[in-house]
């Protein structure tokens, strides 16, 4: 068994303020690109970064992710090479070292593919803090669930819209440190939160899952930008920001451009 550390989420989440969360698809929108981004949302003030885990059919992600998890893959991005990457971030080689909490985002038939224990292992060895798999129901996870927390990962459960108040006060009973709301019943970055009545839903929402929640809880799909961030913290404990970063840094050439892109973009968010 590994030995068990202080895990950086947990950390975290102790403070009291608000969080900003970052996703990225690593290796995106070319090779090279991933220490330098998560060097550049760290230096950006970044709470916590999400890593995506490509997948060849990610039937809950809009058009920006999917495109993204197909580019990785043709990157050479797998679970393997993934957590290399993880650890070479948090050895500082390639880039200043990464000291920010990584979760891990992905759908499970890759996690199957490289076996349980295994996984959760080299996981935490590489320096991973915490996973979210949007495939892997609540219901069909006890096992799971009670290997990674033996491992010291946190894991995040995931609470929408239509949720009822009893499944929200067991979905928050289950997640280590937070749970991860979904703004709107929609795919990935497809969501638009501009029109007022789809906010006023999203703010009674959020308020009933305040008041059936002990633990802290965060936000995302649809969030763009810093008004919509802003919005978001009066509601919740953090905002997640994902396919606007993505669509940001699309057009970049090289890793460099990428991770000034990516910088630019997260320092508009603070």
């Amino acid at each position: 068994m590994t030995q068990k550390r202080e895990n950086r989420i947990t950390a975290r989440l102790r403070e009291d303020r608000k969080l900003l969360l970052a996703y990225y698809m690593p290796e995106f929108p070319v090779a090279g690109s991933t220490l330098p981004v998560l060097e550049a949302l760290q230096d950006g003030g970044a709470d916590i970064i999400e890593l995506g885990i490509p997948f060849s059919d990610p039937v809950g992600d809009g058009p920006v992710i999917q495109n993204a998890a197909h580019i990785a893959i043709r990157n050479g991005v797998s679970v393997r090479s993934l957590l290399e990457l993880v650890r070479k971030a948090r050895a500082g080689e390639g880039c200043r070292k990464i000291t920010v909490p990584i979760l891990l985002m992905g759908y499970s038939n890759p996690l199957i593919a490289y076996g349980g224990d295994c996984f959760l292992h080299d996981a935490v060895e590489a320096g991973v803090d915490g996973l979210l798999i949007p495939d892997l129901p609540p219901e069909e996870s006890a096992d799971f669930l009670q290997r990674a927390k033996s491992f010291g990962l946190t894991v995040v459960y995931l609470i929408s819209p239509v949720t009822p108040p009893e499944r929200i006060e067991w979905i928050d009973s289950l997640s280590t440190d937070f749970s991860y709301c979904l703004a709107v019943n929609a795919t990935t970055g497809t969501a638009k939160l501009a029109d007022a009545s789809t906010e006023a839903s999203i703010d009674r929402y959020l308020e009933r899952v305040r008041l059936h929640a002990r633990k802290k809880f965060v936000v995302g799909f649809g969030i763009r930008d810093r008004a919509r961030v802003e919005h978001m913290w009066r509601l919740a404990d953090g905002a997640v920001v994902g396919t606007a970063l993505l669509e940001h840094i699309a057009g970049a050439s090289n890793p460099r451009e990428v991770a000034r892109l990516a910088g630019e973009f997260w320092r508009g968010l603070r």
